[in-house]
């Protein structure tokens, strides 16, 4: 089983230090410390292990020190940055494994940029050495990239040259997007094995500035402080400690404090219920730092967090997800309130920022996912999002037989129409109603409303009612056909219906290059037995197939 929990005490890979308000993250990968056996992780080069450190870090930084404004990524080798995603373990990865480990690098680099944006927790990347293919683009999820000017440093995309691969972390997308990188200078770029160093990189945008060696780490730390000085964040706050999470593993499901899964393996499902608060918010954002891990918003993010990781890695074949939620919600819409409220305290606003992040992981996963809104549900607010970002929402119009609990009903809150964007730049109210922009009006204006079943399907807010008679054979016969159909299809279906609207740097990575990584990845000349993956660092040549397709 892949764990996706762990802590800096724990960590292989990375040291994590601070001082006042900058911290260094310095990678120095233990060769010995894969996450599988069969492979070595020399020259920094990294699997999904290393990856989960950093993604663990950057929490961290962002919940359990405000007082940082600056973060430095480095390294421990002083030759090497980082040599990228590991070859060995590539050539050796199931091909479910591989695209799912460039789906978890994408997301924590887009965390690294959404910190910096919008926690104004900057990040800088010290390039000494040697960058090259996943190592570059690490550093390019930064916001400023300074680099060694010696005959030894220089930073690199090698795969087309080297691999018959992409860069599969975004690294085409944000040459030419984020650093606005001439097209045929990005051309011959990623075609050029040895890569670029000194004043040419700065020149074509691949680094902000070159700093000679003597001078180096003077440098970074004057840059480091000048962009601390810059941040909102306070220092003299208390941060909330990221107490390990209280999860129970079985082979029928996983428990966690705030959410269940219970797997049905006939129809090829996992059932997730998100439980909403049971008892009412603080009053103030001093309450929300009172209680820290505990409150309800950070707690319930957390699990729901780890539960889409550990399903995505570790349950590959329960293909269909069903959303359910249990509890009050009009309490679940208190807290929403509080946390609008609140909106100026840097510790609500990562909390938002956290829903927000862990929203788009339901997006962007392959999954059929479906939404069941029964008596007893709390779709209110932050978690009617789960509603909306499912590919179906249905509804029990009343009760069912010998069910003494009131209908079900639906709440929107300040939530639903604004912080929680997706990764194309709009609400999830907006992209569902993009053909038809007054609707998303429509219904804010029956916001902190509880709406039955025939208001919210009225309103557009699912995709059909049922009631109690038709409600067991219609979900059934539903289940069975997605059951039925093939993944792969699904995976393309879902995708390109989920993302409506305007293309952004984000769609563009998961939707464009997670699906032409998809392909290659299968592709004789990159994974075959003579092609470059297989054949890597062992002297010989990849046979290539050269019809373009």
């Amino acid at each position: 089983m892949i764990d996706f929990q762990t802590h800096p005490d724990r960590y292989k890979h990375w040291t994590l230090s601070v001082e006042g308000p900058v911290a260094t993250l310095k990678m120095d990968v233990d060769p010995k410390g894969g996450l599988f056996d069969g492979y070595e992780l020399k020259m920094n080069s990294y699997d999904l292990g290393v990856d989960i450190e950093l993604y663990d870090a950057i929490q961290r930084l962002r919940f359990e020190h405000p007082e940082v404004g600056a973060v430095v990524l480095a390294s421990n080798n002083e030759k090497i940055f980082c040599a990228g995603a590991n070859i060995k373990m590539l050539g050796k990865s199931t091909h479910a494994h591989k695209v799912n480990f460039c789906k978890f690098t994408n997301e924590t680099r887009l965390s690294v940029e959404d910190a910096t944006e919008f926690s104004r927790q900057r990040y800088i990347c010290a390039v000494n050495g040697t960058a090259a293919g996943g190592g570059y683009e690490l550093a390019l999820a930064a916001d400023w990239i300074m680099m060694v000017d010696d005959s030894n440093s220089a930073v690199s995309l090698p795969e087309v040259p080297l691999l018959a691969v992409l860069p599969g972390t975004g690294g085409l997308t944000r040459l030419v997007d984020k650093r606005k990188v001439r097209r045929d200078r990005a051309d011959v770029f990623c075609t050029t094995e040895e890569g670029v160093r000194g004043q040419r990189a700065v020149d074509w945008r691949l680094v902000d500035e070159v700093v000679p060696p003597s001078a180096f780490a003077d440098a970074v730390r004057d840059r480091a402080a000048e962009f601390a000085a810059e941040t909102d964040r306070p220092f003299d706050a208390k941060g909330v400690e990221l107490t390990p999470l209280e999860r129970t593993i079985t082979e029928s499901g996983v428990r966690y404090r705030h959410v269940t899964i219970d797997y049905d393996r006939t129809l090829l499902a996992a059932e997730i219920t998100v439980q909403g608060p049971t008892e009412a918010p603080p009053a103030d954002a001093a309450g929300i730092a009172a209680q820290g891990v505990d409150f309800w918003a950070l707690a319930a993010c957390r699990d729901l967090d780890d539960a889409i990781l550990h399903l995505r890695l570790n349950e590959p074949e329960l293909t269909t997800w069903i959303l359910r939620t249990a509890g009050d919600g009009a309490l679940v819409a208190a807290y929403d309130d509080l946390l609008e409220r609140t909106a100026d305290d840097w510790l609500s606003r990562e909390i938002r920022l956290y829903w927000r992040r862990t929203l788009k992981r339901v997006d962007t996963t392959s999954r059929s996912i479906i939404a069941q809104i029964t008596p007893g549900s709390c779709f209110a607010g932050t978690l009617f999002e789960l509603a909306l970002a499912a590919d179906r929402s249905w509804m029990l119009e009343g009760q069912f037989e010998g069910d003494n609990r009131p209908p079900a009903t639906v709440r929107l809150s300040a939530m639903n129409f604004g912080p929680l964007t997706m990764g194309n730049g709009l609400t999830r109210m907006q992209t569902r109603f993009l053909g038809e922009p007054d609707s998303t009006d429509t219904a804010k204006a029956r916001l902190g409303e509880d709406l039955d079943s025939a208001a919210a399907a009225d309103l557009g807010l699912i995709t059909e009612a049922l009631d109690d008679i038709d409600w067991e054979d219609e979900v059934r016969v539903m289940l069975e056909e997605r059951a039925s159909f093939s993944s792969d299809s699904l995976t393309g279906l879902e995708a390109n219906l989920r993302f409506a609207g305007p293309e952004t740097m984000e769609t563009k990575i998961f939707g464009r290059l997670s699906a032409w990584q998809n392909w290659i990845f299968q592709r004789p000349n990159a994974t075959g037995e003579n092609g470059a993956l297989k054949l890597y660092g062992t002297g010989k040549r990849a046979t290539y197939d050269k019809q373009r397709v």
